[in-house]
């Protein structure tokens, strides 16, 4: 017998990942009313995604509360996908977007009068500092959530509904996430946007491998700046080698540590750690608390 349900959700995924093709996928359940990630990330292909089984596990879970979450997924950098996310943008912002060049390669009602937009601005991956100046001149531009314009965050997947209590309809039923344009291809205007983020980024000196810098309080640059300093850390205790699947909420307090003990100012450390921690805010309910939490642990010796 047909599950028609399935069938549905299939067509709206393989409509939406079509458009925006990539080795593999990172999806991310969490619980609406906790917070809490379902446990495990996983990494997909767009064969595994699609397969009816993998569709009924993330139906049985989005059935019992988790928002479905997706991003194209290329370890520490960006795919070259950027997210926009539209909550409070205009009616007519999709038009504007495409008379500029920033057509989105695919748009989604996440509920009604809410859209997010996935915009292809490069073909291979880009540095995070890059992606998030891209990702916050693109909000600024569209009347985007400055709070989602980074490098790494996640958007909705179709076919799957949306656990947000305040985004239920007047019988109470969760909305669905549906594809509203999805068409394959780069965005006319990546080349401009790619250039503007280097050159922005090019007016101030590379840091130095080691972390004892001082962060600037520009948005490119400190993020930029941060991503160095985090991967300088790691590199120079080596976690990637010693820690095949490292528990980042303790990297994150070795971080702010060996800030800390340079003299480097909290407000900075969140900093660090909110653009350059892996997947930052992962499952965390509360990020800005789980910063200030982490900062004040870490002011503590060892």
């Amino acid at each position: 017998m047909i599950d028609r349900g399935l069938m549905l959700t299939m067509q709206a995924i393989r409509r939406q990942i079509a458009a925006m093709p990539h080795d593999l996928y990172l999806v991310r359940l969490i619980h609406n009313q906790t917070r809490r990630a379902f446990p495990g990330e996983r990494l997909w292909t767009a064969g595994q995604l699609l397969n009816p089984a993998t569709i009924a596990f993330l139906r049985i879970r989005n059935r019992e509360g988790c928002d479905v979450y997706i991003q194209p997924y290329a370890d520490d950098q960006n795919a070259g996908y950027i997210l926009l996310d539209l909550d409070s943008a205009d009616l007519n912002v999709l038009e504007r977007m495409r008379d500029n060049g920033d057509h989105p390669c695919v748009v989604l009602q996440t509920s009604p009068g809410h859209l997010q937009a996935w915009i292809h601005v490069s073909n291979s991956p880009l540095e995070p500092f890059i992606a998030t100046a891209i990702a916050r001149q693109l909000a600024r531009d569209y009347g985007g959530d400055w709070a989602s314009a980074d490098w790494r965050h996640l958007g909705r997947l179709a076919g799957f509904t949306n656990q947000k209590p305040m985004r239920r309809t007047c019988r109470s039923y969760a909305p669905w996430v549906k594809v509203v344009s999805a068409k394959l291809g780069l965005a006319a205007r990546a080349e401009a946007l790619l250039e503007s983020a280097r050159v922005l980024d090019a007016r101030h000196e590379p840091l130095a491998s080691s972390t004892n810098v001082t962060l600037p309080d520009t948005v490119a640059t400190g993020a930029s700046a941060a991503v160095e300093v985090y991967r300088g850390c790691m590199r120079r205790w080596r976690i990637r080698e010693r820690f095949p699947q490292p528990d980042w909420s303790i990297v994150d307090l070795w971080v702010a540590r060996h800030l800390l003990a340079q003299g480097t100012p909290a407000t900075q450390i969140e900093d660090v750690l909110r653009l350059a921690s892996p997947q930052f805010p992962r499952c965390h309910g509360d990020p800005e608390d789980y910063l200030r939490r982490t900062i004040a642990r870490a002011a503590f010796p060892p």
